[in-house]
């Protein structure tokens, strides 16, 4: 019975990992990502711990198996969170570069806050949080290109 649930244990978590979204923290490394595959940056700004839209976003489009597998072909995903609790906070250095993202691209302090990049980090377009399916929200994604 204990390797039963053991292996059933094993194999919900080997599932979940492929199925979770890869997420860059450092702007350079998606962009060299970008340029290597030659794929369009979403760059989302996110108040993780106590933005209701974030958290909405992230539920109704990040998390869907529809948008991860788009998103894997199509896109680099890029996170700058800025979490307010204290059990959540960044790292000093993280943060600092999450602040100077936000300087380049959120100067007015939206969240959630979704900038479209080309691979060179050149901005196309801009969205936030609308009620939608994984597959409007993508399309309307690619609307930028």
């Amino acid at each position: 019975m204990k390797t039963i649930f053991t292996v059933a244990l094993l194999l919900i978590t080997t599932l979940s990992t492929v199925h979770a979204q890869d997420w860059f923290t450092n702007f350079e490394k998606a962009k060299t990502e970008a340029q290597a595959k030659q794929k369009t940056i979403i760059l989302v700004f996110q108040g993780s711990d106590w933005c209701a839209p974030c958290i909405k976003l992230d539920k109704e489009i990040w998390a869907t198996d529809e948008f991860k597998s788009y998103a894997k072909e199509h896109f680099v995903m890029l996170k700058a969170d800025f979490p307010k609790r204290k059990k959540n906070a960044l790292s000093e250095d993280q943060q600092e570069h999450n602040n100077k993202l936000a300087e380049r691209f959120n100067n007015k302090g939206y969240f959630p806050y979704v900038v479209v990049l080309n691979a060179d980090g050149k901005m196309l377009g801009s969205t936030g949080y609308k009620k939608s399916t994984p597959s409007a929200y993508i399309e309307l994604l690619e609307s930028f290109n």
